[in-house]
């Protein structure tokens, strides 16, 4: 599954993504790691992509929440 990231560069994240049919959240770091986020809601999506502090809401409201995978 491809998702289409946009550059955020901020706070150790350099891009993310979300695909609103498979509900992934899908982020990549300063360090080249990309994660996914299962089962998160357009809504939360919306919020971090928009999000001002990105990684703040991050922390908050998606690391522990949501199942992660490991892409690279």
């Amino acid at each position: 599954m491809a998702i289409e990231r946009k550059p955020i560069r901020r706070g150790g994240i350099k891009s993310a993504g979300y695909d609103r049919g498979a509900r992934v959240l899908e982020i990549e770091f300063d360090d080249g790691s990309v994660i996914q986020h299962t089962a998160v809601g357009e809504e939360i999506a919306r919020r971090f992509l928009s999000s001002a502090s990105p990684t703040s809401y991050y922390k908050d409201n998606i690391q522990e929440e949501f199942t992660v995978r490991r892409v690279r």
